[in-house]
C-alpha cells in the first residue's frame, strides 16, 4: 500500500508537471558556456569552419528534430534558417506542409514564403547566430554539476525559436538561452572560428567536390538501367525506387565518404535535376519523369545514414533476380495511395521469389530503414517492440507466398495497410486494418501452414534462411532503447525474451507501414494508425517464431510476453487463438526449446556468426579473457541486474590504456509486462527484471551518456555499478566515471567517441546526435519518498 501510495503521488506530480509544461515556453534551442565575456571575433580561414560546425553545431542541428528546424549540416540549411513550425506534433489534426531540405523548396525566397526566417547576417546588424553565440559565452553554470533545474533539455520541449527582431526579449526571458544548448563551454578556438564565421555573414564553406570519371560512369550505368523504356523495366525500376528512396547509395569501390540519392526528376540525365517533391514514393509523379542519382551534399548524420551498395555487381544481381525469370506484364499499375497500401498487389506481376530475395539480400539495410530516416524522435513509434530481440527469416523455399501462387492471390484482399484506406471514415479504417484484416489473415495463414505441416511434418531448422552460406544478414539483433532503436548483424546479448521469424508478406508490409507509407508530417491519426498496425505485424513475427517450437509450449510462452488483464482482453478482441495443435518438425533435446532453437540457428552456418557472445552469453573458453576490459565487463551482464534500471538507455564506455582506446556500448534492456499499448508505458515496466547488454564498439545514433576510465579502473567501475541500489548510488558512479554535459571534458569526449565510430567503419559511420544526452539529477522529494518506500517494502 505504501508503494502504491508513493507511486500514485509520483505519477500525479509528473502528470501535473507535464500539463504545466504544455503552457510554458522552454529554454529554447541553444545553450550557454560558462566563461567570461569573450572578445569580438577574430579572422579565421573559412576552410576550417565546416569541421567545427559539424562537431559543435550539427550534433544537435542535423535531423528533423533539430530545434526550430534549423539544420546546420549544409549551406542550404543555414541559409534557409529556422521556423516556429514543428515537425513532430502529436496533436495536429491536419497534415503539415512538408519542409524537407533540398526537396520542398530550393531557394531562400521560397523558404521565406513557407515561414522560415533568417539566422545568418541580415541588414539589421548582428545575425541570430552571432547573438546567440555571444549570449552563450556570457552565461555561467557550474562545471561538472547538474544543469540548473530551469533548463529543459527534453527532445520534446517546446522551443521558442526567436526571429531576428525577437532575440533581445528571448534572451531576457531565457537566461540560459545562448548557443550551444546546455553544454560545457566550447573550446576557445572553436568559439572564435564560429563567431568569426557568423560575423562574416555565415558564408558557404568549401566547394562541392567533382565526381571522378569512373564514378560518373557507374552513375550513368545505374541511371540507364533505371530508365530503360520497357514495361517490365519500368515496373522493376518503380519497385526498386520505392525501396531505395531513403538510401545513401555508395558506388561500389568508391571513396567511403561519397554517397548519392535516387530521385524522380522532371529532367533527364545530363541536365540539372528537378526533383519531384511527392509526399510518399508511390505518389503519382504527375507526368513523365526520369530516375536520377544525385550527390548527397552536407554532413552525413548517423541517424539518417542507411547505406546501400550499387554499381556493376548490383545491376548484374538485379538482372538475375528480376529479368532472368519468365514473367509477363500487360499494363503498368497506377500510382495511388491504394497502390502504396497494398504493394503485394501493386507488384504482383514481379515473381514473389524475386521480390523476397531482393529484401533478403540486404535485410540489414531494410530493417535499418524501419529505424533510421525521418523518425528522429519516436518513443511512441518504437515502444511497439521489445527492448532487444532476435530476428531470422523464413527460407524462400519454405514460404508459401513464394512457392504457392494461390497463397498471395487469396491473401492480398485482406493485407491492406492503413494508408490505403486514408479517405474512408476512421471507424471503417480501424475495423478494416486493425480487426477484420489481421484476424482473417491470421486464420488464413495458420490454416495454410497447418496443411503444409500435415504433408511435410512441420517447420524445421532448414526452413530458416541460412544466408545462402555467405550472407550475415540472415541473423539480426534489434535494440529498442526508449526513444530510438538500432539493428546489427548476428545474435547479440543473452537469450532474449522474444524473437521474430519474418516471411515475405510480413517483411514487405513492415516496410510500407514504417517507411514508404509513413509521413513524418502526417496528422495524429496517421501516426496513431501506423503504430497500431505495427502492433499487429509484431505479433505476426512472434507467432511465426512460435510455430517452430513445441505446440504444447506456445500458449505459455506467448502469455509470458503479454502479461496483464488488459493485454489478455486485447488478445481476445483482436487476435486469433495460438495454434497449439500443429506440430513442429523439430525434435527438441532439452526442456528449454526457445533457447535451444535460437542457439541452434547460430550453428547452421557457423562461419557467418559467432556462436556465443563473449561478454553476455558464453561459457568456458568462449568467454572474454578475465584480464581484459571485455572480460571484466561481463560482471554487468547478470540476469536480472538490479542495478540496470538506474543506467542510461544507451551509454558509451571508453577504456583508455596508455595510447590505446577501446569503446563499448552499454545498452539498457528494459523489461515490460507487455508492449501491447501505446501509452502509459511506465505502468507496464518491470524494472527489477532489467538487464544490461555490453557490446564492443558502437551502434546507436544517440549516445545518452559517456563513461571514461583507465583500464585499471574497470574492475572498480564494475563493482560500483553492481552496487547501485538508489539514485544516490548512481550519482556517485557518475561523479567518479561519468562525463556530464557540463564536464570540461565534454566536447573532447564527444570527439573521442565520434573518432572511434569513424574508425569502426568508414562507410557506415555518420555524425552522432547529442540531443538526448542525459543530465542525471538527484531525486526530488516525492521521488525520494517513492524510492524509500519501494526499498523498504
Amino acid at each position: 500500500m505504501r508503494w502504491l501510495f508513493a507511486h500514485g503521488i509520483l505519477r500525479g506530480a509528473r502528470l501535473a508537471a507535464a500539463m504545466l509544461g504544455i503552457f510554458l515556453v522552454s529554454a529554447g534551442p541553444w545553450a550557454v558556456s560558462n566563461t567570461a565575456d569573450a572578445s569580438e571575433a577574430v579572422s579565421v580561414p573559412h576552410a576550417s569552419v565546416q569541421d567545427t560546425l559539424n562537431k559543435r553545431c550539427v550534433v544537435c542541428h542535423g535531423c528533423y528534430d533539430a530545434p526550430c528546424q534549423l539544420k546546420l549540416s549544409s549551406p542550404e540549411g543555414w541559409q534557409r534558417g529556422a521556423t516556429k513550425a514543428r515537425v513532430y506534433d502529436s496533436k495536429r489534426l491536419e497534415d503539415a506542409p512538408t519542409t524537407r531540405l533540398g526537396i520542398d523548396a530550393t531557394t531562400v525566397p521560397e523558404w521565406r514564403q513557407k515561414g522560415f526566417f533568417p539566422v545568418t547576417a541580415d541588414q539589421g546588424g548582428a545575425s541570430v547566430l552571432e547573438q546567440l553565440l555571444k549570449a552563450g559565452r556570457r552565461q555561467t553554470f557550474e562545471l561538472g554539476k547538474a544543469l540548473p533545474d530551469e533548463l529543459n533539455i527534453s527532445p520534446l520541449r517546446r522551443n521558442s525559436c526567436p526571429a531576428p527582431g525577437e532575440i533581445e526579449d528571448y534572451l531576457s526571458d531565457h537566461r540560459y538561452g545562448g548557443m550551444p544548448f546546455a553544454t560545457a563551454p566550447l573550446p576557445e578556438a572553436d568559439f572564435q572560428t564560429l563567431l568569426a564565421w557568423a560575423a562574416d555573414g555565415s558564408p558557404a564553406v568549401g566547394d562541392t567536390a567533382e565526381v571522378p570519371g569512373h564514378v560518373a560512369d557507374s552513375v550513368n550505368k545505374v541511371e540507364t538501367f533505371f530508365n530503360t523504356d520497357t514495361l517490365r523495366s519500368k515496373l522493376v525500376a518503380r519497385y526498386l525506387y520505392e525501396h531505395l528512396f531513403l538510401a545513401h547509395l555508395h558506388i561500389e569501390g568508391d571513396d567511403p565518404r561519397r554517397f548519392f540519392r535516387l530521385i524522380r526528376s522532371r529532367t533527364p540525365p545530363g541536365e540539372p535535376h528537378e526533383e519531384i517533391p511527392s509526399r510518399r514514393p508511390f505518389d503519382d509523379p504527375g507526368g513523365s519523369f526520369f530516375y536520377r542519382l544525385i550527390p548527397i551534399d552536407g554532413t552525413i548524420l548517423h541517424k539518417e545514414h542507411i547505406v546501400y551498395e550499387i554499381g556493376t555487381d548490383r545491376l548484374a544481381r538485379y538482372q538475375d533476380l528480376f529479368f532472368a525469370p519468365d514473367w509477363d506484364l500487360e499494363n503498368l499499375p497506377p500510382y495511388s495511395k491504394e497502390a502504396g497500401g497494398n504493394p503485394l498487389s501493386t507488384f504482383r506481376a514481379i515473381p514473389a521469389r524475386s521480390r523476397y530475395q531482393f529484401l533478403l539480400d540486404d535485410a540489414l539495410f531494410f530493417v535499418r530503414t524501419f529505424i533510421r530516416g525521418p523518425v528522429c524522435y519516436g518513443q511512441v513509434a518504437v515502444n511497439v517492440i521489445q527492448d532487444r530481440f532476435w530476428v531470422s527469416f523464413l527460407d524462400p523455399d519454405a514460404d508459401l507466398s513464394v512457392t504457392d501462387p494461390s497463397f498471395l492471390a487469396d491473401a492480398i484482399p485482406v493485407l491492406e495497410l492503413p494508408v490505403a484506406l486514408s479517405d474512408d471514415k476512421m471507424s471503417e479504417r480501424l475495423k478494416s486494418f486493425l480487426l477484420v484484416g489481421p484476424l482473417k489473415y491470421q486464420t488464413f495463414r495458420q490454416e495454410r501452414y497447418a496443411r503444409k505441416a500435415a504433408k511435410d511434418g512441420g517447420l524445421t531448422y532448414s526452413d530458416i534462411w541460412d544466408g545462402d552460406g555467405t550472407n550475415t544478414n540472415a541473423r539480426l539483433t534489434i535494440y529498442r532503447n526508449f526513444s530510438s532503436a538500432s539493428v546489427v548483424t548476428g545474435f547479440e546479448g543473452a537469450i532474449p525474451k522474444t524473437a521474430w521469424v519474418i516471411d515475405f508478406p510480413l517483411f514487405e508490409r513492415i516496410y510500407y507501414d514504417l517507411v514508404a507509407g509513413f509521413d513524418v508530417f502526417g496528422n495524429v491519426e496517421h501516426q496513431l494508425t501506423t503504430r497500431m498496425y505495427m502492433d499487429n505485424l509484431r505479433r505476426e513475427g512472434e507467432r511465426m517464431f512460435l510455430y517452430f517450437l513445441p505446440a504444447n509450449r506456445r500458449d505459455a510462452l506467448h502469455d509470458s510476453w503479454y502479461k496483464g488483464p488488459l493485454a489478455s482482453l486485447l488478445d481476445l478482441w483482436k487476435e486469433s487463438p495460438i495454434d497449439d495443435t500443429t506440430p513442429t518438425g523439430i525434435r527438441f533435446l532439452t526442456d528449454r526449446p526457445k533457447t535451444e532453437f535460437l542457439t541452434r540457428l547460430l550453428t547452421i552456418a557457423p562461419r557467418l556468426w559467432p556462436q556465443s557472445d563473449p561478454i553476455n552469453r558464453c561459457a568456458g573458453d568462449a568467454c572474454a579473457d578475465t584480464a581484459s576490459a571485455a572480460g571484466q565487463l561481463r560482471g554487468l551482464s547478470q540476469q536480472p541486474a538490479p542495478w540496470a534500471k538506474f543506467m542510461p538507455d544507451v551509454s558509451v564506455l571508453v577504456v583508455e590504456d596508455g595510447g590505446k582506446r577501446q569503446a563499448f556500448t552499454i545498452a539498457h534492456d528494459m523489461a515490460h509486462s507487455n508492449v501491447a499499448f501505446i501509452f502509459n508505458e511506465d505502468l507496464r515496466r518491470e524494472p527489477e527484471q532489467d538487464e544490461l547488454t555490453i557490446v564492443k564498439g558502437q551502434f546507436s545514433s544517440y549516445p545518452n551518456f559517456i563513461f571514461r576510465m583507465k583500464a585499471e579502473e574497470v574492475p572498480d567501475f564494475v563493482t560500483n555499478v553492481r552496487a547501485i541500489r538508489s539514485q544516490r548510488d548512481y550519482l556517485n558512479v557518475i561523479a567518479a566515471y561519468g562525463i556530464r554535459r557540463t564536464d570540461p571534458r565534454f566536447w573532447e569526449s564527444i570527439d573521442l567517441i565520434q573518432s572511434e565510430l569513424n574508425d569502426q567503419d568508414a562507410v557506415q559511420a555518420g555524425l552522432l546526435d547529442i540531443n538526448r544526452y542525459n543530465d542525471p539529477k538527484p531525486l526530488d522529494p516525492i521521488e525520494r519518498l517513492f524510492e524509500f518506500t519501494f526499498s523498504f517494502d
